[in-house]
């Protein structure tokens, strides 16, 4: 039997190929000018819609089963140029189905059987594979997805705890988001200093002044007056209208003589802040200024959640507290009043002077009150000082007078940075 003859058996292109028939591989064979010689049953088998495919030019059969254009130019120049293809991806629809090969061909030289000398191919499907990958691409994507939608929950419950904070006391607020889940903030009796202050004829100010022009003031006032109280480690319970409603001693306490010194110092500190800030107001159309009541009692209040279950407010209710409003009413502008049990605890460290004795309406016993004036010594009041100057057109409010220098150095660097944008907007205009 001669050579070739051997060769063109019809079980020889499957012995050549390795057996491909227990691979899952389409094998062909083609000459130098890709005219496809012999194909092995898996090829006739994946792609039997190419029917009798001998002598026929391979990119053609390629641009029969749907390979790209891109794909069939890469298959000539890289066997023409390279003698060998690799395209690890050819998409073929086979039926109703997608399947994904690759395309693996090679340049074969023996000068001692002219039958091998050409191009010696295969397809191996790799759908099985391909579609794994797209699996696990797919729970990929699904998962980076749960991560955004996780994040993004995630970020949008920062800013509404953000926004939430501004409406609660930072303690409270503290209280609450450190509770474990299922738990509340149970009511709680304790003995508290409780603060009440209310600015003198704010209704006829709200009646004057422009609703603008009102919040500025309103809002100037709150601001200032909740950053001394959180200075000083005061409760804010609640802002009604222009009303503050302080306590000292829930969640946390020093001690009640500490609490109460504490809460003397937060009034005495107001007082002083709204007397710096006159000048500001009137130039907000608050002709007469601000002038500010204050009223402060201590005794056992109740402290913890109330309202339903739509609405909760944590607050202190009991009779220390409506003393305090009523002391409040009582005290002259610009004034503050105590009672004798907060008198007791601090009557020590702070220059008092009795005033009246009362009796208020459900109370049954007299109570004796007392105008608050300076502390007798430092040991119990903030050393840091708010330093204020307001001129014509820049009013300066440093805070800690202690670093004086510091100041100094921040307000020259403001002056430069002001100084490079109003040269950008000369520039600019011209």
């Amino acid at each position: 039997m001669k050579i070739e003859d051997f060769f063109n058996q019809p079980n020889f292109v499957d012995l050549s190929f390795f057996n491909f028939r227990n691979a899952i591989t389409a094998a062909y064979f083609a000459n130098d000018a890709l005219q496809v010689q012999k194909v092995n049953d898996n090829f006739q088998s994946f792609f039997p819609v190419l029917g009798n495919i001998t002598n026929v030019y391979f990119p053609h059969v390629l641009e029969q089963l749907g390979v790209p254009g891109s794909q069939i130019e890469e298959f000539v120049t890289k066997i023409s140029e390279q003698g060998s293809v690799l395209i690890p991806e050819v998409h073929i629809t086979i039926g109703d189905e997608e399947r994904v090969f690759s395309l693996l061909s090679t340049r074969t030289h023996d000068e001692a059987f002219s039958y091998l000398n050409g191009v010696q191919g295969q397809f191996v499907d790799r759908t099985a594979e391909w579609n794994l990958k797209k699996e696990r691409e797919a729970l990929l994507e699904e998962k980076l997805r749960d991560r955004e939608v996780i994040e993004e929950k995630s970020r949008q419950l920062e800013d509404l705890a953000t926004k939430l904070a501004k409406y609660l006391s930072p303690q409270i607020y503290q209280s609450i988001f450190s509770e474990a889940p299922g738990q509340s903030k149970a009511h709680a009796r304790k003995n508290l200093t409780v603060f009440f202050s209310d600015i003198v004829q704010f209704t006829d100010l709200s009646d004057t002044l422009e609703p603008e022009r009102l919040a500025v003031v309103i809002n100037s006032y709150l601001s200032e007056m909740a950053s001394i109280a959180l200075d000083c480690g005061g409760t804010i319970d609640k802002f009604i209208g222009d009303a503050i409603l302080v306590f000292f001693g829930d969640p946390e306490s020093d001690g009640e003589t500490e609490d109460a010194l504490k809460c003397l110092e937060m009034a005495i500190r107001m007082q002083q802040r709204v007397s710096e800030l006159q000048k500001y107001w009137k130039k907000q159309g608050v002709s007469r200024g601000l002038h500010v009541r204050m009223g402060i009692t201590t005794g056992y209040c109740t402290v913890g959640n109330f309202g339903s279950e739509q609405r909760l407010d944590y607050t202190v209710l009991g009779s220390p507290v409506n003393l305090a409003a009523r002391l409040q009413a009582m005290a002259d502008p610009d004034g503050i009043l105590i009672d004798d049990t907060t008198h007791s605890l601090v009557n020590e460290q702070v220059d008092c002077e009795a005033a009246d004795e009362i009796m208020p309406k459900g109370f049954v016993r007299p109570v004796q009150i007392f105008r608050v004036g300076e502390f007798r010594d430092r040991d119990h009041v903030d050393q840091r000082q708010r330093l204020y100057r307001a001129g014509e057109r820049v009013e300066v409010n440093i805070i800690d007078s202690s670093d004086i220098r510091a100041a100094i150095a921040e307000l020259r660097t403001i002056q430069l940075e002001f100084e490079e944008r109003l040269e950008k907007t000369r520039v600019f205009q011209v």
